[in-house]
């Protein structure tokens, strides 16, 4: 039985995604999908909308078979770190056989190429990365600024600069680098994004728009505005959680916890966080006397520079949060790859791929967290509960809920 790989976060689950899935399985000629899921926290720095079983629901009821957990240690992560984690989980099960993703040309005709340059790391490449950044450059323009000066002139490097400043394209290429890195065979595939851009705010089609608008309107006065622009099962399943108290939620939910661990913790310690950067410490020491509104918006809008993108500095805020060590996220750790296969939901085709898997997987697959160690694994049950602590009215079951919670069945 085949089966395609999906890398995603659904945040929540909209049009745009049930249609990248159905063009997956097309153009792949895949029988089965297998999706790759961030937990609490997702690669911008953001909180999910709603918990990760609720989004994996969301997955399940589209049509996806089977549904892991992309550990907390990659999920809240630089393009590079987010697609290495999320691409070895895919070629660790053994049953995956291809990748697909979206990305704004559709076309892998220069991507590829480049990926197979970039996929090992050069001293070069290195030091044009540590030459744009002292130019004062954020890492993500640094890097794209390295690859162009690696690609030489001509019209490649032409595509190469247009390619790499937009976000799927980035992605993308560290999909295609993740690949080349671990010598897998799963091979690649993308599609065109349609009707909507990453970033847009507002809707320009009337089915298909960004996660980004779908959340303003969950958000606004009028969340059924949504309504459009998300499959029923997605609306229903937000509905519920909304009504339960476990969402929205958004990084104002979590306002308390953290400003609390900005102001009670020691500078030095600060500084031993992950993405705690450049004295970054001391700047937001010095930004929380006059804090804007005493939220975590005005401390982002003083905290941002030419330097320090907003993503940046919202992952640098996660990993506060959660307590993230420099040393417990070193790029020497990251390359190690994930330690376990964390099953977050299935349906009746995907339990006979799980099946499948555990004969074929190259690594241990979870099914009840309690029941296994990793120091990985320490991070995702924090992150969980941390998530769950946001919750109206949390409980120690919503607290624990990692340990005691089965997979999602539908």
């Amino acid at each position: 039985m085949s089966a395609v790989g999906l890398i995603v976060e659904y945040n929540p689950l909209h049009n745009g995604h049930v249609h990248h899935y159905t063009r997956a399985k097309e153009v792949t000629g895949a029988e089965h999908a297998v999706a790759v899921l961030s937990g609490p926290f997702l690669q911008r720095g953001e909180p999910g909308i709603v918990s990760k079983y609720a989004r994996a629901e969301m997955a399940l009821a589209m049509g996806a078979d089977l549904v892991i957990e992309l550990p907390a240690a990659y999920a809240v992560q630089p393009a590079e770190w987010f697609a290495y984690g999320a691409v070895a989980l895919l070629n660790a099960t053994g049953v995956v056989d291809s990748v697909c993703f979206g990305t704004e040309s559709g076309t892998l005709e220069v991507l590829q190429p480049l990926a197979r340059m970039l996929a090992h790391e050069s001293e070069e490449l290195q030091g044009h990365i540590a030459h744009y950044l002292g130019q004062g450059m954020s890492y993500p323009s640094a890097y794209a600024a390295a690859a162009e000066a690696l690609a030489g002139n001509g019209g490649w490097k032409e595509d190469i600069l247009q390619l790499l400043h937009k976000p799927n394209h980035t992605l993308g290429l560290h999909y295609l680098i993740a690949l080349e890195r671990l010598g897998s065979r799963m091979r690649p595939y993308t599609i065109p994004r349609i009707h909507a851009g990453y970033h847009d705010e507002v809707p320009g089609h009337t089915y298909i728009t960004s996660a980004t608008a779908v959340r303003r309107m969950l958000l606004g006065p009028a969340p059924d505005e949504a309504a459009p622009y998300v499959p029923a099962t997605t609306l229903a399943i937000l509905k519920r959680e909304f009504a339960a108290g476990r969402g929205p939620i958004t990084w104002e939910s979590f306002r308390q916890p953290l400003l609390h661990l900005l102001l009670t913790t020691p500078p030095e310690q600060l500084a031993a966080l992950h993405e705690v950067t450049e004295g970054l410490e001391h700047r937001m020491g010095k930004l929380l006397p006059a804090l804007p509104g005493a939220n975590v918006a005005g401390l982002l809008a003083a905290l941002k520079t030419k330097r320090y993108t907003h993503t940046k500095l919202q992952r640098m805020l996660v990993h506060i949060l959660l307590r993230h060590s420099k040393e417990q996220l070193a790029p020497a750790r990251l390359a190690e790859g994930p330690g376990y296969l964390r099953i977050l939901g299935f349906n009746k085709t995907g339990q006979a791929l799980l099946k499948q898997m555990k004969k074929t997987a190259s690594l241990p697959v979870v099914m009840k967290p309690s029941a296994f160690s990793h120091d990985q694994l320490d991070l995702d049950l924090r992150a969980a509960a941390a998530y769950a602590n946001a919750y109206a009215s949390p409980s120690p079951d919503d607290w624990y809920r990692d340990y005691m919670q089965p997979p999602v069945m539908i």
